[in-house]
């Protein structure tokens, strides 16, 4: 059923129909357009648009539309209406006749799915948070049992400096904080509801609107309905947030797929997480990982698509604005595989001890430590520095660690070596040396983890 028609002489040509029609995607918002609906029944029975009886009869058919598609929205997308707002004014008028049409009174489709689309993205957020919290406890459950696990740290993918596999895992905690962070604040910044906006100049019927948002559970109404009508911020600013989280979640399939390596063998995935080859037998493949890095393009695409979409268009509503939802629906429904499927790997992840431990002792990652030995032995860190190089070049030569080296051989770069450096070579003592606020020590690593089992559990 078209919402229009009256100023036209021919019918849409069928090309032009299958073109222009948007329900074999916006169906997905059949839940919110009823919810919309009831909400806007209230508003024109509040100004004597229609009667009580009239609003209780429009209420009851909308909420058993309502129960007959909560649990099977799909079967919406075989129906051959222009859009979600018309499919549901044509079931609406087929239960309560010419009544059903007094609904759309004082209301456009500008403004109708303006909510329509805020409600949906208000809804998926909350799927959305609750998939990064778990995420996050799966994360914090494997921090905790391998806070003592020495592991390698890296920049430039060379060996740096001792660090834990806690103090790793903890590392991409505080991203996925940022993210669930941020994503907080787009569901506060698009708390407004556009409803009573209409096409463009605002209803004509004097609804109050603030009312009318705090039905919806909008902190307020919009201000200015020009704006209202047109603004896709939200949808920017979500698939915004969650390219960011998928970057952060490609950055962590990256590191795995490396520690998953034959070279590495750092880590092992579990069975459940990972294929096999159909031509070499011995095979065990980080797929799911390779894919959450693969998927990061898709979601950070649609942000592409719809800042391209966005960046020209006049004021108010025009029809390209159609094209916010594909994009968007499709990136949420990815990003949130995506979180669910990192959960998954670290459900069953397995540490190589014995292997991120000799990484850890090789590469000369103590390095560091000797020149600190040196500083506290009143050498200037400059100098110390140049002393340290050439010692690891020697030991390099020598294909010793810096641990392995007599005391003869360190004297041989400086007089001030004693017994002592040994202790300062240790790792365990390289790590508890870092004992400030966010360094690796495991005193460190302990209370940051207690922030987060305080954090997530007010959640």
């Amino acid at each position: 059923m078209a919402l229009w028609g009256g100023r036209f002489k021919q019918d849409s040509d069928v090309r032009f129909k299958h073109f222009n029609d948007s329900l074999k995607f916006d169906y997905k918002m059949a839940l919110e357009d009823i919810e919309g609906s009831i909400a806007w029944a209230n508003a024109i029975a509040s100004v004597g648009v229609i009667t009580d009886e009239e609003l209780a009869s429009l209420k009851k058919a909308l909420e058993e539309l309502y129960e007959e598609h909560k649990d099977n929205l799909e079967k919406i997308a075989l129906c051959d209406d222009e859009d979600i707002h018309s499919y549901i004014e044509r079931r609406l008028i087929e239960k309560v006749g010419v009544l059903g049409k007094k609904l759309h009174t004082g209301r456009s489709r500008n403004d109708q799915v303006a909510l329509d689309l805020k409600l949906w993205c208000r809804h998926a957020l909350e799927s959305v948070l609750l998939s990064i919290t778990n995420l996050q406890k799966q994360l914090l459950k494997v921090a905790k049992e391998n806070q003592g696990q020495i592991f390698p740290g890296y920049t430039h993918l060379q060996r740096a400096q001792p660090i834990t596999f806690s103090h790793y895992v903890l590392a991409y905690m505080q991203m996925f904080e940022r993210d669930y962070r941020r994503f907080n604040n787009a569901l506060s910044l698009m708390s407004t509801c556009p409803l009573g906006s209409a096409a463009l100049a605002g209803t004509a019927y004097k609804i109050d609107r603030d009312k009318l948002a705090k039905e919806l559970q909008f902190e307020r109404a919009t201000y200015n309905s020009l704006d209202a009508v047109s603004d896709r911020d939200h949808v920017i600013e979500i698939l915004s947030c969650a390219s960011i989280s998928m970057v952060h979640l490609s950055r962590l399939a990256e590191d795995l797929i490396i520690y998953n390596s034959g070279e590495a063998n750092f880590v092992e995935l579990s069975d459940k997480v990972t294929s096999g080859s159909s031509l070499m037998p011995q095979k065990k493949n980080p797929d799911a990982l390779e894919l959450i890095r693969g998927k990061c393009g898709r979601v950070i695409g649609s942000l592409n698509a719809i800042l391209m979409t966005t960046k020209a268009l006049p004021l108010a509503y025009d029809k390209d604005l159609q094209e916010d939802k594909e994009g968007l629906f499709n990136a949420l429904d990815t990003y949130h595989d995506c979180l669910d499927m990192m959960a998954l790997v670290f459900e069953d992840i397995k540490i190589n001890k014995e292997n991120v431990l000799n990484a850890a002792l090789g590469g000369y990652s103590n390095a560091t430590e000797l020149a600190d030995y040196l500083v506290s032995k009143k050498i200037p860190f400059r100098e110390a520095h140049e002393i340290v190089g050439s010692t690891v070049l020697y030991a390099i030569e020598q294909e010793k660690r810096l641990e392995e080296l007599s005391l003869d051989e360190f004297k041989k770069f400086h007089a001030v070596f004693d017994e002592s450096v040994y202790t300062c070579l240790d790792l365990n003592v390289a790590l508890s040396k870092r004992d400030v606020l966010g360094g690796c020590a495991l005193n460190q690593t302990k209370l940051e983890i207690e922030r987060f089992e305080n954090l997530l559990s007010s959640r």
